[in-house]
């Protein structure tokens, strides 16, 4: 099998039915998007610590399943499809992770650790990707799951942030104004 097949040359893709867009259409930049946070999360493993690891991976699984529901524009039952239960997992974690964290008691500036610095990045590119779903909601169909999980995957990169920093003796830093 070949990586190149040509059928993409003049500007347009196939979507998951097999009908054809512009690579510039709404629906491709939304999944394009997420392609590139979960690009991004492969450049954070190995964090260092296996159960941020672990749970990475479970997530760039989940962006996976993202994708494939946003390249989908009628999808059937059995197709795959983001559910609640993602958005439960991350929320699970999320509180799990947050108990070893001091409270918030300011806005914190981005940085920290290898680790630490590279949550903080892929966090803002899953906001993008949120704000692009977003967009695409606003002239197409979606499954509302996907940007409710994209939101709350992104207080998730925020935590694991913080948690990989203070696990790496990183110390945050506020804004000053």
């Amino acid at each position: 099998m070949t990586i190149y097949t040509g059928r993409g040359d003049e500007g347009d893709t196939d979507l998951r039915d097999m009908s054809r867009v512009s690579k510039a259409s709404p629906r491709i930049e939304a999944y394009g998007t997420v392609d590139e946070a979960n690009a991004l999360l492969g450049t954070v493993r190995p964090t260092g610590h296996d159960d941020l690891d672990d749970l990475l991976e479970t997530v760039q699984n989940h962006l996976h399943i993202v994708q494939a529901d946003l390249a989908n524009p009628d999808p059937d039952p059995d197709d795959p499809a983001v559910e609640l239960g993602h958005v439960e997992t991350l929320e699970e974690r999320i509180d799990a992770l947050d108990e070893e964290l001091e409270p918030l008691r300011s806005f914190i500036l981005p940085g920290g650790g290898e680790a630490g610095a590279r949550l903080h990045h892929a966090r803002t590119v899953t906001r993008r990707a949120e704000r692009r779903v977003v967009e695409l909601a606003r002239s197409e169909p979606i499954n509302e799951a996907v940007v409710t999980y994209l939101n709350r995957l992104s207080d998730l990169l925020f935590t694991l942030g913080r948690v990989a920093n203070a696990r790496d003796g990183e110390r945050e830093e506020s804004p000053s104004y």
